[in-house]
């Protein structure tokens, strides 16, 4: 009996890891659909039957994996946020903050747009394009920026070896990096920069902020 025992773990275990890779291929096939829905057709023009169906399950399948077409949108991003978080963490322990923050955000950014380390150029296009058109991922995307902005300031505060709940600096530190990003959003697609790399922009800005923002006044 107890000799048997390691092969009936052994054969459990094959099972779950057959489930659980099923149903990443499931997740991965309804995320590309989507995408493909999203640049062909548009993204309020493209329904979670739709989606679905190009997968051929059903929609309470779908529902399973995302709560909404958004949340299928934002998969992107919270592997980008996984990534800067990664990279934050790699830059040199004597680096100011701001600055580990630009190299940090700055490089991935980058990786999205040249479709390095695995991220897929065309995706990070459509995502923006989205962000752009439809107030619904838009707001989606912020509603997730509010749970990113406090992780970063976990993380902050662990490399600055702080207690964020008595010291501001790590709120203040992630408050920045998520004010940039949205500003180099604006001034990339609606503003000055619109002809500007995404990541180029996003540098300028956290260059501004290192060099601080306390401007003069008009004289």
């Amino acid at each position: 009996m107890n000799a048997t025992a390691p092969v009936h773990e052994t054969l459990r275990a094959d099972q779950q890891g057959r489930r659980e890779r099923k149903k990443q291929r499931t997740r991965e096939a309804l995320i590309e659909a989507a995408f493909v829905l999203f640049q062909g057709k548009g993204f309020d023009a493209t329904t979670v039957e739709e989606i679905a169906d190009a997968v051929d399950v059903s929609s309470r399948t779908f529902f399973r994996y995302f709560a909404s077409k958004e949340d299928v949108v934002l998969t992107f991003q919270e592997e980008q946020f996984a990534a800067v978080v990664e990279a934050l963490g790699a830059q040199p322990t004597d680096d100011p903050v701001m600055t580990a923050l630009r190299k940090a955000c700055v490089g991935v950014l980058r990786a999205c747009e040249d479709g390095a380390f695995g991220f897929d150029p065309e995706r990070f296009v459509c995502i923006q394009e989205l962000m752009e058109s439809s107030p619904a991922v838009l707001g989606r995307s912020l509603e997730h920026g509010q749970k990113k902005q406090a992780e970063l300031t976990r993380v902050i505060a662990e490399r600055m070896g702080v207690d964020p709940s008595d010291d501001l600096r790590p709120h203040v530190a992630a408050g920045a990096a998520t004010c940039a990003f949205r500003s180099a959003f604006d001034a990339w697609a609606f503003g000055v920069q619109k002809h500007a790399r995404f990541s180029d922009v996003l540098a300028e800005i956290f260059l501004l902020l290192e060099e601080g923002i306390n401007y003069p006044a008009k004289s």
